[in-house]
C-alpha cells in the first residue's frame, strides 16, 4: 500500500498543533504515512511497535518517541494501548529573537529520529518530557483563561530540553557568530513586512553576495529566505485578519502581497485554509 499524507486538523485555528489520548485495542495498526508536523507519542499504558523509515522502537509504558515532519512512519499496538499523541508545526512557537534556534529541528543534517536516543540513555529526561506533554494535554483539553500561552510554553520547554540534553549533537548545531551575522537581516524583515522585501537590499545588509546569503540563510535558519519572508508576511496577515475590519484584498496590500492569487496561495500553504475561511474558523470558536 502506497504511503499517505496525513492531513492534521487543529482544533484551535490559532495553534497549529493537535493533541489527544485516543485508545487502542491489540494489534491496531496504521499504516506507513507522514504529515508535516512534529510528532511525539507518549506511553501511558500497554505497548507500540513503531517503525520509522528503517529504524524500528518497541515503546512500553512510560516510553517516549519522536518523529520528524514527512518522516515515513507506521506502528501497531500490542495489547490494550492508552496513549498520548502531540503533533505540532515548529515555526509559530518560535519569534524573531529565536528563529534561529529552528534549524536545531529543522532536519537539515540528521533526521529527528536519530535523536530518539536521548529518551532511551536519560530517564530523568524522558520523565520531564513525558510530564510536559502530559500536562499540554491537561492545558489543551481544559481550556482555561490563557491555555494558549501555557501550551506554548510548554512546547519550548520540550524543545529546549531536547536540545540541552543531546550530548551526541544529533540535531544540527551551528555558531553563534551565524546566527548574529542574521540579526541585522531578521531585524529589517520585522520592520518591513508591510513592504515588497527586495534580497537585493537584504544582501547589502548582509555584507553577502546574492549566492553566499542565499546558501547561508538556508543552513543557518534552516528554511530559506523567501519561505522565511513569506511565513512572516502570513503570519501578521492572520494578526490583521482578526483585529482589523479589512477586505482580504486590503489585506494583502497591508502585508506586500497585492497579487491575490499569490496571497492565497501562500496564505493556504500555512493554513489550509483561505483568508475567509480563517477568518470564519476563528469566529466559530471565539462562539464556543
Amino acid at each position: 500500500m502506497e504511503p499517505f499524507n496525513e492531513k492534521v486538523v487543529y482544533e484551535n485555528p490559532l495553534l497549529s498543533l493537535r493533541v489527544w489520548q485516543p485508545i487502542r485495542k491489540d494489534d491496531d495498526f496504521t499504516n506507513w504515512h507522514y504529515h508535516r508536523q512534529l510528532e511525539l507519542l507518549y506511553i501511558i499504558k500497554g505497548k507500540l511497535d513503531v517503525d520509522i523509515e528503517e529504524e524500528s522502537y518497541h515503546l512500553e509504558a512510560g516510553d517516549i518517541i519522536m518523529i520528524g515532519a514527512s518522516q515515513l512512519h507506521r506502528d501497531k499496538s500490542v495489547g490494550n494501548l492508552d496513549y498520548i499523541v502531540l503533533q505540532f508545526e515548529l515555526e509559530p512557537f518560535f519569534d524573531q529573537s529565536t528563529i534561529a534556534y529552528m534549524r536545531y529541528f529543522s532536519e537539515t543534517e540528521n533526521s529527528l529520529s536519530q535523536a530518539n536516543y536521548i529518551f532511551q540513555e536519560n530517564s530523568k529526561v524522558k520523565k520531564q518530557i513525558g510530564d510536559f506533554i502530559r500536562e499540554l494535554h491537561h492545558e489543551a483539553d481544559r481550556k482555561e483563561t490563557g491555555y494558549e500561552i501555557a501550551v506554548s510554553v510548554l512546547i519550548k520547554q520540550i524543545l529546549l530540553t531536547l536540545l540541552r540534553n543531546d550530548h551526541r549533537k544529533m540535531l544540527a548545531e551551528q555558531d553563534d557568530f551565524d546566527r548574529l551575522r542574521l540579526k541585522p537581516v531578521l531585524d529589517y524583515v520585522e520592520n518591513r513586512l508591510t513592504d515588497r522585501i527586495q534580497v537585493e537590499e537584504v544582501c547589502r545588509i548582509a555584507n553577502m553576495s546574492y549566492y553566499y546569503f542565499v546558501k547561508f540563510f538556508k543552513k543557518t535558519i534552516g528554511m530559506s529566505f523567501t519561505e522565511f519572508v513569506n511565513y512572516r508576511k502570513i503570519k501578521w496577515a492572520e494578526r490583521i485578519l482578526l483585529t482589523k475590519d479589512l477586505s482580504i484584498t486590503e489585506v494583502g496590500e497591508r502585508i506586500g502581497m497585492p497579487n491575490m492569487a499569490h496571497f492565497y496561495k501562500m496564505f493556504k500553504k500555512y493554513n489550509d485554509c483561505s483568508p475567509k475561511q480563517f477568518q470564519r474558523k476563528m469566529l466559530d470558536w471565539n462562539r464556543q
